[in-house]
C-alpha cells in the first residue's frame, strides 16, 4: 500500500507539475497571443504610418518635381531678363549719348540766340538811328524842296520881269 501512495503522490506531484506547465502555458499562450494582438495593431499602425508617409514622399516629390520645374523656369525668364537688361543698358547708354549730344546742341542753340539777339539788339539800334537820320534828312528835304519852291518863285518873278523888260525895250 505503500507504493500506490508514492505513485499516487508522484502522479499527483506530476499531474500539479504538468497542471502548473499548462496554467503557465496557458497563461504563456495568453500572453502571447496579447502580444501577437499588440504586435499586429502595431503593425497595422506601421503600416498605416507608411502608407501615410509613402503618399507624402509622393507629395514631396510631385512638389519637388513642380517647384524643379518652376526653377527651370525661373532660370530661363532669369536668362530672359538678363538678355533684355543687357538691351535695356545699351539702349541706356545710347540715350545718354543722345541726351549729351542734345546738350551740346542746346547748347549751340542757346548761344546762337544770345548771338541773333545781341544782333537784334544791334539792328534796332541802327535802325533807329537810321529813322532818326532819316527824319532829319527829310526835314531837310522838305526845306530844301520849300527853299526850290521859293527860288523858282523867285525865278519866275525874275523871269517876268526880265521878259517884260525885254518887251519893253524891243517896243522902243
Amino acid at each position: 500500500m505503500c507504493m500506490p501512495s508514492v505513485t499516487d503522490f508522484l502522479l499527483r506531484s506530476l499531474r500539479k507539475v504538468l497542471e502548473n506547465r499548462c496554467t503557465v502555458d496557458d497563461s504563456r499562450g495568453e500572453l502571447l497571443e496579447l502580444q501577437l494582438k499588440e504586435a499586429q495593431v502595431l503593425a497595422e499602425q506601421a503600416q498605416q504610418r507608411c502608407e501615410e508617409v509613402s503618399r507624402r514622399v509622393q507629395m514631396v516629390e510631385a512638389d519637388l518635381a513642380k517647384a524643379e520645374e518652376r526653377a527651370e523656369e525661373s532660370e530661363s525668364k532669369i536668362v530672359e531678363l538678363e538678355e533684355e537688361l543687357k538691351v535695356v543698358g545699351n539702349n541706356l547708354k545710347g540715350l545718354e549719348v543722345s541726351e549729351e549730344k542734345a546738350i551740346q546742341r542746346e547748347d549751340s542753340y542757346e548761344q546762337q540766340i544770345r548771338d541773333l539777339t545781341a544782333r537784334l539788339k544791334d539792328a534796332e539800334t541802327r535802325a533807329e538811328f537810321a529813322e532818326r537820320t532819316v527824319q532829319k534828312l527829310q526835314k531837310e528835304v522838305d526845306r530844301l524842296e520849300d527853299d526850290l519852291v521859293h527860288e523858282k518863285e523867285k525865278y519866275k518873278a525874275i523871269s517876268e520881269e526880265l521878259d517884260m523888260t525885254f518887251q519893253e525895250l524891243s517896243g522902243y
